[in-house]
């Protein structure tokens, strides 16, 4: 009873931002313990699965958190971590007291080690390798101990910049050498200087400057530019995510990119931007965004200064932090910003921007026409089940897709592919939604809270946008609401499923709490948000997704096929489960599944093509799991040469063309005319699919569908 007090108490606090847990939390004056104290109380509330912070946990949380900071092992000795140890079953402890000391210790050195360890590389990379040499490098850091003296150190940092630059020097040769055969192959009309060949020598300089070079803008841009806060960020979510692989804290600047990706938007100026060196620069203007739209900004252009069009001085963001330099770029739509870019060809220049909200085109739903034997089919590719949070109706992915769906009927389409492959699921609303899209009414999935009785959600519209053949596409890295969706198709035997054996195994749904509606007083800042796993779902048939996945109709091999990278193979997943399963009517139609599944099989396994993505599959696999290099440049050329020899046997896989051609709605074709960033983005995809065997047998699918319908159709009609 206490259990359910307690969490009625906190839905009040979340509901009604104005109250605080208790008075000890607004006389906190460290935001770091008052964070501490907010999230241990929230996971031990409303985590589907609250774990005890124990002795065990704290070991945990321990190995993690120094393996999280240094996974090379090449900042901390091992005194270091002797040191640490005392702290190994107190951490637990200390979260009740909400006492931040062990990372507090463990940061203040690794500041310091991190300062030292850039005297290392800058003096490793002083002086010349002897790449003739025979010794190895083990690139496998969990097998490696720490090491004891700061000696043992330089030289784990010897082995590391050696065989980085014994990479560079590799390429430099290659690069060299083919450029000297191609000019022996050209005749020059035109006398030129001679080009000089470097000396091994000089190649090997040159492949170390390159490494410094890396070295340097990986501590300037990385290293040096996190602050305590984003470290201690890394600590927190290292506590979380003890309790499940997606129960994760959201600093302010996380929960702000996980909004625009759930919705697709942002409010901007619709450029992408990176930090290189010391400089903000443009790497991407994003269709239709307002600086696509103004023309006057490039890629390449560096932003220098930025004022906001009430203030008259303009703030510099040389060397600032990339996450802080979006903060004053960014701003509400309609407002104006004054950039100075320093333009690609060097001059200085005053853009004033109006801020818009900016689509981000790639996150949303997009269709095709495919034909094949004179019949139309429809491909739709749904990269994620996105939902603008303030206006569910504006635009969300089961509303996307049903206006895809009346596009391709309108061109006459006889069958459907919904191409969920690496999709990670998103908004479960979406998903009952869209599953509606297929069946007359029903339920969808089923959802369980601890200490409370289950849910099932359920499609209430009867009207079906589409009741023609369908075929839904997945992998490995197909999660979530993916995997929803694909199990109550399948359940419904509404769909065929052509994938991987299975799918991610994501069965957990997860709500974000907004930190800030917790406390009253705002004078800390803001604490940002907690995202964390507060139900299961389960298939109407009753098993759950978790762990399991959905297991596809027709299996087919791709390239993650022996890759450990689904749900089972992350660290402390929940386990898999069953509950009743509710009642529900299967599909009532004309399609023979079974008979359509059965040619499928029978096809996939006369394929050559995935026959070779199978056996590259594997290769791929044995040259990762390979983590012992030679150092010696004629030994770790031989190996390469090697690989490349192995490799050319799976070149056709790149070759490999369909008899299928694609092409864009009407409605895109009209966009083409102005917008043609747009147009080269749906070309670039038309030829993947082209090329995509997963597609051709989709398609492949749909044409027996078609067949075993009009089959069963005439059958029963003469009956």
């Amino acid at each position: 009873m206490k259990r359910k007090y307690n969490i009625m108490l906190l839905v009040l606090l979340l509901a009604f931002g104005s109250c605080s847990f208790t008075a000890k939390v607004d006389d906190n004056p460290d935001k770091d313990k008052l964070l501490i104290q907010i999230i241990t109380l929230a996971l031990d509330q409303l985590h589907f699965e609250p774990k005890e912070l124990d002795d065990d946990f704290s070991t945990e949380i321990f190995s993690d958190y120094i393996e999280l900071v240094d996974p090379l092992k090449r900042y901390f000795l091992q005194s270091d971590i002797e040191e640490f140890k005392k702290y190994k079953n107190l951490i637990d402890d200390q979260l009740k007291a909400y006492d931040i000391t062990f990372f507090s210790v463990v940061h203040e050195r690794l500041i310091s080690r991190q300062k030292e360890a850039k005297t290392y590389y800058k003096s490793i990379l002083s002086k010349p390798f002897n790449f003739n040499l025979d010794e190895d490098y083990n690139a496998d850091y969990e097998a490696l101990e720490f090491v004891k003296t700061k000696k043992g150190l330089k030289e784990r940092w010897r082995q590391q910049l050696k065989f980085n630059t014994l990479s560079s020097y590799d390429l430099l040769i290659e690069g060299q050498n083919e450029e000297l055969n191609t000019d022996e192959d050209e005749e020059s009309v035109v006398e030129e200087t001679p080009k000089v060949k470097k000396s091994l020598t000089q190649l090997e300089a040159d492949a170390r400057a390159e490494t410094l070079k890396t070295l340097d803008n990986y501590f300037t841009d990385y290293v040096e530019d996190m602050d305590r806060e984003d470290w201690f960020s890394m600590y927190v979510n290292t506590i979380v995510e003890e309790f499940d692989p997606h129960t994760s804290y959201m600093a302010p600047t996380d929960k702000d990119r996980f909004d625009q990706q759930m919705s697709g938007k942002l409010e901007g100026i619709g450029a992408r931007l990176q930090k290189k060196m010391d400089y903000i620069k443009i790497v991407e203007l994003i269709s239709g965004g307002p600086a696509w739209r103004d023309g006057k900004i490039e890629v390449g252009d560096a932003i220098v200064k930025v004022r906001q069009e009430k203030e008259k001085e303009a703030i510099s963001v040389v060397g600032m932090r990339i996450d802080d330099a979006i903060k004053l770029i960014k701003g509400p739509k309609g407002t104006k910003v004054i950039l100075t870019m320093k333009k690609v060809d060097g001059t200085m220049e005053d853009i004033a921007i109006t801020r818009d909200i900016v689509e981000l085109e790639e996150t949303y739903a997009k269709s095709s026409i495919v034909k094949k034997d004179n019949r139309n089919y429809g491909v739709i590719n749904l990269p994620k089940f996105y939902i603008d949070f303030d206006d569910y109706k504006n635009r969300n992915a089961a509303t996307d897709i049903k206006q895809e769906i009346e596009r391709l009927k309108e061109e006459g389409v006889e069958g459907l592919v919904l191409d969920l492959r690496s999709n990670g699921g998103g908004s479960l609303r979406t998903v009952v939604d869209m599953a509606g899209l297929f069946i007359k009414d029903g339920p969808i999935v089923q959802v369980r809270s601890t200490d409370a009785p289950k849910e099932v959600l359920s499609d209430e519209d009867k009207s079906i946008v589409w009741d023609g053949p369908l075929v839904i596409m997945v992998n490995e890295l197909s999660a979530s609401a993916s995997e929803i969706l694909a199990a109550a198709m399948q359940d419904y035997k509404r769909a065929i499923i052509i994938g991987s054996k299975q799918t991610y195994g994501k069965g957990t749904v997860q709500n974000v709490l907004d930190l800030n509606r917790m406390v009253r007083n705002s004078s800390h800042g803001d604490l940002g948000a907690l995202k964390l796993t507060r139900q299961k779902f389960y298939r109407i048939n009753g098993g759950s997704t978790q762990l399991e996945g959905v297991k596809s109709d027709v299996v087919v091999p791709d390239r993650y096929s022996f890759i450990d990278i689904g749900e089972r193979d992350q660290e402390n997943p929940l386990a898999w489960d069953k509950i009743t399963p509710v009642d529900f009517e299967i599909w009532n139609s004309y399609f023979d599944y079974d008979a359509t599944i059965a040619k499928s099989k029978q096809r996939m396994e006369n394929n050559e093509q995935l026959r070779l993505i199978e056996n590259s599959a594997r290769w791929a696999k044995s040259k990762m799991d390979n983590n012992h290099y030679s150092l010696n440049y004629e030994k770790y050329k031989a190996e390469l040469e090697l690989n490349e020899k192995e490799s050319k046997q799976f070149d056709a896989i790149s070759d490999y063309k369909t008899n299928l051609t694609f092409e864009s709605l009407p409605y895109e074709q009209k966009l083409f005319e102005q917008d043609t960033i747009l147009r080269d983005k749906r070309n670039r995809w038309h030829e993947n699919l082209s090329k995509d065997v997963y597609v051709e047998e989709a398609i492949n699918v749909l044409n027996d569908l078609k067949m075993t319908y009009e089959i069963k159709k005439v059958a029963t009609i003469k009956n």
